[in-house]
């Protein structure tokens, strides 16, 4: 299989940088401090202003500008690096949800067929809802254009043809040989993607047909009868073409797409809630939107995955797919929230939010 570095072009590649305030620190400091003291002057002995006043306004604007400047850097914010590997990409409840892990030359769902998932060589798509399928025309068009070889996509078995139907209208209407590999990947079914990777599909529980993936690394370990054995014994017995060691698959990435908070319970599911890595969705956020609207949706709301939080064996769990009526500063606090009741490291994929100090 091609590596995933066989195609790299700059602009496509999401970086990490952060963005410093566009206005000079220092004015804008000066700003918040006026504006705070307009606010809550006071006079000490003599008609002065007290000291203890003008600490108070000063204190306070510093805090201002502190969060601002956090709330900048989150607006720039591309992906994370998380276990060793770099999830980016965008999800937005409803608009858009396309995730790449370039490490394991993998893309979870397409969205509208973003540019830094064009790479990728293999893309699982988890649900036929627009957001996350629309644009697989134009990523497999895309690879064509750069001349990379057809990719593997995987799709669950129920949408198998209607999605063959779908590039064979494009294929009629744009007169463009859409080239591509399209794998029904069924549950209790294994793909190797390389040979110390493979994938397996899971139940998810979304309005529509869905299933999530797990990636798993390969490894190869000495059978226990053997572990008394010297190396030259062992070498021997290798050579012979005796099988000296047994396969085990480690759960590395798992990603849910869209669902309901239905699948933690599943025992089924155990790998998803152990890979090293969880990409799962939390839509809702806040009471504004109560979890009964939630499942109705096929969604999940954060108070479920608090809910449920002894279930989960992952090292970092990556929040994805919020709605878009949150601002960072609300995905914030909400991963504050459930970081607290998890032992598992909470990030965000925010790309695409906006900031309230924007």
């Amino acid at each position: 299989m091609a590596a995933a570095s066989l195609f790299s072009l700059p602009s496509l590649r999401l970086t990490h940088r952060l963005l410093a305030p566009t206005s000079a620190p220092a004015s804008r400091f000066q700003t918040l401090a006026a504006k705070k003291a307009a606010v809550t002057t006071g006079t000490g002995e003599g008609g002065g202003r007290g000291a203890g006043g003008l600490l108070s306004v000063l204190d306070r604007a510093m805090a201002d500008e502190e969060e601002y400047r956090r709330s900048r850097a989150q607006v720039q914010r591309k992906g994370v690096e998380v276990e060793g590997y770099a999830i980016e990409g965008v999800s937005v409840g409803g608009h858009e949800t396309c995730i790449t892990v370039p490490s394991l030359n993998v893309a979870f769902d397409i969205g509208r067929g973003p540019l830094f998932a064009v790479s990728q060589d293999y893309l699982f798509i988890t649900h036929a809802h627009l957001d996350h399928i629309g644009g697989l025309p134009m990523y497999i068009a895309t690879r064509g254009l750069y001349n990379l070889k057809p990719p593997v996509v995987f799709v669950p078995p129920c949408i198998k043809d209607d999605v063959e139907d779908l590039l064979h209208i494009h294929r009629r209407m744009s007169q463009v040989d859409l080239r591509v590999e399209l794998v029904a990947l069924d549950l209790g079914e294994t793909y190797e993607i390389r040979n110390d990777l493979v994938a397996r599909p899971f139940e998810t529980h979304h309005a529509i047909p869905s299933q999530g993936y797990v990636i798993y690394s390969v490894r190869r370990k000495l059978k226990k009868q053997y572990a008394h054995l010297k190396g030259t014994q062992i070498m021997k017995m290798k050579q012979s073409g005796a099988e000296i060691t047994d396969t085990i698959l480690y759960p590395e990435v798992a990603f849910t797409g869209d669902t309901k908070s239905d699948f933690i319970l599943d025992p089924r599911n155990a790998d998803a809630l152990r890979a090293k890595v969880l990409i799962t969705e939390a839509t809702f956020l806040d009471d504004q939107i109560d979890v009964d609207h939630a499942r109705e949706h096929g969604h999940m709301h954060l108070s479920e995955i608090m809910e449920h939080s002894q279930w989960f064996r992952n090292k970092t769990i990556v929040l994805t797919h919020f709605s878009n009526r949150y601002s960072l500063e609300d995905i914030r606090q909400a991963v504050s929230r459930l970081q607290s009741k998890l032992s598992s490291k909470v990030v965000a994929l925010t790309e695409g939010f906006k900031s309230d100090y924007r």
